[in-house]
């Protein structure tokens, strides 16, 4: 595999100096360098993989799409109008044409991205209806806070792809919304983006606005992944219309698709994480033997997405035990099938506290441990998916950077051991002083940017500062700092000319 973009027609030129932003590691690809954790047996898993089998064959699922109706009959499942029932064998022999891994072409070719294998990717909070900062409080969605958060992901080194809208901006008609946000997206980041599945024509404008951003034909288009979609299935056992158009158009064009079910244990699926995981599994591999029907060796995702709910409100809770357990599972199980796997950051804080932190490093282990190569919501998602908080982006941003810097190998050998060191300093010295420490100084050990390591006097001194307050400072420095990424004048004149012709001609239908 060559994770090398091909020569670009037409390129960005190089970002111009601006503020100083503040200091972060640098931007890298992550490797996952020990084994994921299994929390089940091989037996175990077994099973589950099996009765996820019978769920499709005896019970199966529904296809809203006459087009996708007619892929499944030639395939040789059983229809029963919407009803498709498949036969295990031919999921687990059409699943097979899946690829292990493959690479993901951003715009700016040093952002390109690789899912599947060892790889870990971060993505920004995505899809929420709200949005949050210290000093503006709870509100609508906006064009306004989407540009800023996007501007915000752009600056954030963890974060390494877009996972659609940050915050959807309400204030823009749904009819053109694709157009515009994906405007903004591509000319404000340059980072592999994310476009929603909600019909056809908006699939086909948002990678057609990608292809001119890449500079790349259409036929180069075909066989370089440039884009993704979540494909959510409508828990229990039904893909709509919409999330079907989506497979359509991307699995057809060797897009990736992320198949994801939405499975809330105790509402949309059995109360027990074995139950719930049964059924998310059966849904996964109906979505993904659906990929690769419609072109077989389309890159596709196993997206894992259980959680639970509080069985006294209904409302859904993450950052669970069980939602830790389920995505280690899923993982188990898209490693059984050789897929890459999705999983999320979540967290269903309403408020930048302790709730927020310990149910976010609980999703995130889960995540890590389970052995995803995406992580979907890495920074800035609260309030159960409700909105998107500036200040929790930046430490989400620090919650990444230290797990990437956990990810890096831990390097043993005769200089790290430091028995020279050991030697010279001798029972009861110290080691500040000694030129082992003093060669490491400035490398020795990641500092989280909101994290406060001073002693209680001077901190006090400092007027008592939070990691709240930190974090809405550094949100300010970063947007200061912020550089667009530079488009030629050609590119751009081009992405302009296609979005403001679409919304002169109205955009979509929003009838769905």
């Amino acid at each position: 595999m060559n994770a090398q973009s091909p020569p670009r027609r037409r390129g960005r030129r190089e970002r111009p100096s601006g503020p100083t932003a503040p200091p972060q590691p640098d931007w890298h690809l992550h490797r996952r360098r020990f084994a994921p954790t299994a929390v089940i047996s091989d037996d175990e898993l077994e099973s589950i993989h099996e009765s996820s089998l019978l769920v499709l064959r005896d019970i199966g699922m529904d296809f809203l799409h006459p087009r996708a109706i007619e892929i499944l009959a030639a395939a040789g499942a059983d229809i029963d109008c919407e009803r498709v029932r498949f036969d295990p064998e031919m999921v687990t022999e059409v699943i097979r044409t899946a690829p292990s891994e493959f690479v993901v072409h951003a715009p700016n070719p040093a952002h390109d991205l690789v899912f599947g294998g060892d790889s870990v990717v971060f993505g920004s909070v995505a899809s929420a209806p709200n949005v949050v900062d210290r000093k503006g409080g709870r509100r609508t969605g906006n064009r306004a806070d989407f540009r800023n958060l996007v501007r915000l992901a752009q600056c954030l080194n963890s974060v390494q792809t877009h996972g659609g809208y940050p915050v959807e901006p309400i204030d823009i008609h749904p009819s053109v919304r694709h157009l515009e946000a994906f405007r903004d997206l591509l000319t404000l980041s340059d980072k592999v983006v994310d476009a929603y599945s909600l019909g056809a024509q908006r699939n086909i404008d948002c990678l057609e606005m990608v292809r001119i951003v890449r500079g790349v034909s259409d036929s180069d288009l075909d066989e370089q992944p440039s884009i993704h979609s979540v494909i959510n299935v409508s828990s229990p056992l039904r893909l709509d219309k919409p999330m079907i158009e989506g497979i359509l158009e991307y699995s057809s064009r060797k897009q990736v698709i992320i198949v994801t079910p939405f499975t809330l244990a105790g509402a949309m699926a059995p109360v027990t994480v074995a139950g719930a995981v049964v059924q998310q599994n059966a849904e996964a591999l109906a979505g993904i033997a659906f990929t690769q029907l419609v072109r077989a060796g389309a890159p596709v995702m196993y997206g894992g997405f259980t959680s639970n709910v509080d069985m006294q409100s209904g409302a859904p809770a993450f950052g669970t035990p069980e939602y830790m357990q389920s995505a280690m599972l899923g993982g188990q199980l898209a490693r059984r099938y050789n897929l890459p796997y999705r999983s999320s950051n979540v967290c269903a804080a309403n408020a930048i506290d302790a709730q927020a932190g310990y149910e976010s490093v609980f999703s995130l282990w889960g995540a890590i441990m389970g052995g995803a190569n995406l992580v979907y919501h890495g920074a800035g998602w609260m309030e159960g998916g409700l909105h998107a908080s500036f200040e929790k982006m930046v430490i989400d941003n620090d919650l990444l950077q230290s797990v990437a810097a956990f990810l890096q190998p831990l390097v043993v050998d005769n200089a790290s051991m430091a028995l020279e060191a050991i030697a010279d300093v001798g029972p009861g010295g110290h080691f500040f002083g000694t030129q082992h420490t003093q060669d490491r100084y400035r490398s020795a050990f990641f500092k989280p940017a909101v994290s406060d390591w001073r002693n209680y006097e001077s901190w006090e001194e400092a007027g008592s500062p939070t990691a709240l307050d930190h974090a809405e400072r550094l949100v300010a420095e970063h947007l200061a700092a912020y550089q667009p990424p530079h488009l030629d004048d050609a590119v751009r004149e081009e992405l302009h000319a296609y979005v403001d012709r679409r919304v002169a001609e109205g955009g979509v239908e929003t009838d769905y």
